[in-house]
């Protein structure tokens, strides 16, 4: 599928989908929805010496990004264990596009931005001290297959239902419980009311969040 840079309106960029109709961000800020969801309601509310992430699905690798950004504001006593599920890698001209490190003032984020994408996939990698990411490339439904330690925190980052409805049902949504610890948090940008009642029907504690910008709500799911 053909897809296109384009600037969201906190001036980072995202990739549009023309087929779909789809971006792969939200259009009001794809660098404050990512910190928002996945940081502020996802990785902040974590406690754990180690912490094993689990993303569907990597994308342009922002949430990988905005992840070490948050690490390196911590003592980094702790370890992160970053698991990230994609279909359809981006390809190297779109890396250089996307241009992610350009959002942070650490002049490092250069070189880790290159090593998140130049990373073998099917491997884990040390991006840097205590910080490891493995991408497996496969489809979302292939995770039941996939070996991983228990997960503490999902980041549940599929396209949105209007275009990939089988992504927010109930079978998607049991394999990933199956891959969490419990009291493990899932946290997405979606606050369907369908989706929360399949994962109050997986036994998760379900809270509708303050959405990021352009979003009123948001949904974090704690397995029981």
């Amino acid at each position: 599928m053909k897809r296109e840079i384009k600037t969201t309106n906190d001036g980072s960029k995202t990739l549009f989908i023309n087929e779909l109709n789809e971006n792969y961000h939200s259009h009001h800020g794809a660098l404050q929805e990512a910190e928002h969801v996945f940081i502020k309601n996802g990785l902040n509310l974590i406690n754990h010496y180690e912490i094993n992430i689990l993303e569907l699905g990597f994308g342009t690798g922002l949430n990988v990004l905005v992840t070490i950004n948050e690490y390196l504001k911590t003592d980094k006593s702790h370890v992160i264990n970053y698991f990230t599920l994609e279909k359809y890698p981006i390809n190297e001209s779109e890396i250089n596009d996307l241009a992610y490190y350009d959002l942070f003032d650490n002049p490092e984020f250069k070189n880790i931005y290159q090593k998140i994408h130049l990373a073998d996939w099917e491997k884990s990698t040390e991006i840097i001290k205590g910080f490891n990411l493995k991408k497996i490339q496969c489809d979302f439904f292939d995770l039941k297959n996939i070996d991983l330690p228990a997960i503490n925190l999902v980041y549940y980052d599929c396209f949105g239902a209007r275009v990939q409805p089988d992504l927010w049902e109930k079978p998607l949504f049991e394999m990933v419980s199956d891959k969490m610890a419990v009291n493990g948090l899932l946290t997405t940008y979606s606050s369907k009311g369908s989706v929360r009642r399949i994962l109050q029907d997986l036994n998760f504690q379900v809270e509708k969040k303050q959405g990021p910008p352009g979003k009123r709500e948001m949904i974090n799911a704690v397995k029981l």
